[in-house]
């Protein structure tokens, strides 16, 4: 590892940019055609979501993008990962497509183009469409099919606008979390054997979201998936505790990016499933693997990870009730995981490309006062994990972007409008978005490619 140098500015080619997904910020929910998504759906079972808080208005990003776009360009954001919402492109998963979705997608990106920003797309950010649901959802090989032909759709109407493609959005959220631990849409709480087909049938959507790309895409488009992967960080940097942190990481993600880079479920990994291993048809893992031109990674936080005893490979450290952390009660502050997490892909997976595609902090109160909000916590929490980037470049780890999430406070899942991850406050009343003292900040990062 080289000596760390925070004056050395990011490299010119480096990308910064700023993220959201549809779902959290388009409202617009049963408008123009659109169909129910299981965002829809669940938020309005009683108990589910925060105060009962629906998608329907949001932050009403529907009609309100252009005045985003001209915001995000006057604070020098030229870079914008977004979502497509599935529900308005096909009301009811397949069959029948709505052009007025469309439409306003191509309405969307003329207005990007108009301020001088770049468009990255996640084919899918968690909206399913209910009508999929009651067909099995992520358990059924329908939702495969169907999403192979939205895939198809998407990246061919907007293949002249659009060259950075992301198929998927954390797999494990919208898998475990949703059908295992029931927390997130659609709110099951099944067995490991329908979990683990869940998680196949999204890889088996990746591989058909590049192929899309591929031969949809044209000149230039570019492809990749969306990981929040577990990341370990060695309690301490030292040859037995960095072997430790990657054995840990190997075995914690056997089943996603170990299952695409290995072509096949390592036998450790079936063996341990046992007979709630995912069923596989020939030729998935031809899809699965197919190439792609870069890696996302989510990193919010990391568990810590050192040497094991006993003979046993690893130990991972659970943390004491005063550990730091954000309002997200899953948001404990590790900033070394944006370091540990981009460097253990390149050197166990060969990944030569990987951007940030979020990373950011959750709190519930940021009042605005003054016609201002001074998120110092979210400044620090920013300052601290591009620190942490800077030093992976400077070791030889390919980081070639840095996404902040989010853009604007909008509906964070089951926690409703309580929680704001955003630079940019939105009163929720009145829809006023009031750049805060992050958003102040990372402008300044971002004119002069340095960390101030």
């Amino acid at each position: 590892m080289s000596t760390f140098n925070s004056s050395i500015p990011f490299p010119t080619a480096f990308v910064f940019g700023t993220a959201a997904a549809s779902a959290q910020i388009e409202g617009a929910a049963f408008v123009d055609g659109k169909g129910e998504s299981i965002w829809d759906h669940f938020s309005r079972i009683p108990g589910k979501v925060h105060d009962g808080d629906t998608l329907d208005v949001a932050c009403d990003h529907y009609h309100r993008f252009d005045e985003d776009f001209a915001l995000m360009a006057s604070l020098g954001i030229r870079h914008y990962r977004l979502s497509i919402a599935w529900p308005r492109i096909y009301p009811q998963g397949d069959s029948v497509l709505n052009q007025a979705g469309l439409d306003f997608y191509h309405r969307l990106f003329a207005s990007m183009a108009r301020h001088g920003i770049t468009p990255w797309v996640t084919l899918f950010h968690w909206d399913l469409p209910q009508a999929l649901e009651d067909g099995g959802g992520w358990a059924s090989r329908h939702t495969v099919d169907a999403f192979a032909v939205y895939a198809r759709t998407v990246v061919q109407a907007f293949s002249g606008v659009v060259k950075h493609w992301i198929t998927l959005n954390e797999i494990r959220c919208f898998t475990w979390l949703a059908y295992g631990i029931g927390s997130k849409a659609p709110g099951r709480k099944e067995g490991a054997a329908v979990v683990n087909q869940t998680v196949h049938h999204a890889l088996l959507c990746h591989g058909h979201g590049v192929r899309a790309v591929r031969e949809l895409g044209g000149p230039g488009a570019l492809v990749g998936l969306t990981d929040n992967c577990d990341v370990g960080v060695p309690v301490t940097e030292t040859p037995a505790d960095i072997a430790a942190a990657k054995a840990w990481f190997l075995d914690r993600n056997l089943h996603i990016l170990g299952a695409i880079h290995g072509k096949g479920y390592a036998q450790a990994y079936l063996e341990r499933e046992g007979a709630a291993a995912p069923k596989v048809q020939a030729g998935d893992f031809d899809l699965i693997s197919l190439p792609t031109d870069f890696l996302g990674l989510n990193i919010y936080t990391a568990t810590y990870v050192r040497a094991g005893r006993n003979g046993q490979p690893w130990e991972a450290l659970s943390l004491p009730p005063n550990y730091p952390r954000a309002d997200s009660p899953w948001l404990n502050l590790v900033p070394q995981s944006i370091y540990w997490a981009p460097r253990m892909c390149h050197e166990l997976y060969g990944h030569a490309s990987i951007f940030i595609t979020e990373n950011g902090c959750g709190y519930n109160d940021e009042p605005l006062v003054n016609g201002e909000v001074l998120d110092l916590h979210r400044r620090d929490y920013l300052r601290s994990h591009l620190r942490e980037v800077q030093r992976a470049i400077q070791d030889g780890v390919p980081i070639d972007g840095y996404f902040l999430w989010s853009f604007i406070d909008n509906y964070e899942w089951e926690d409703g409008y309580q929680r704001r991850f955003g630079i940019v406050h939105c009163d929720y009343q009145t829809l006023v978005r009031t750049p805060k003292l992050s958003a102040r900040y990372y402008a300044e990062v971002m004119r002069t490619r340095t960390i101030l």
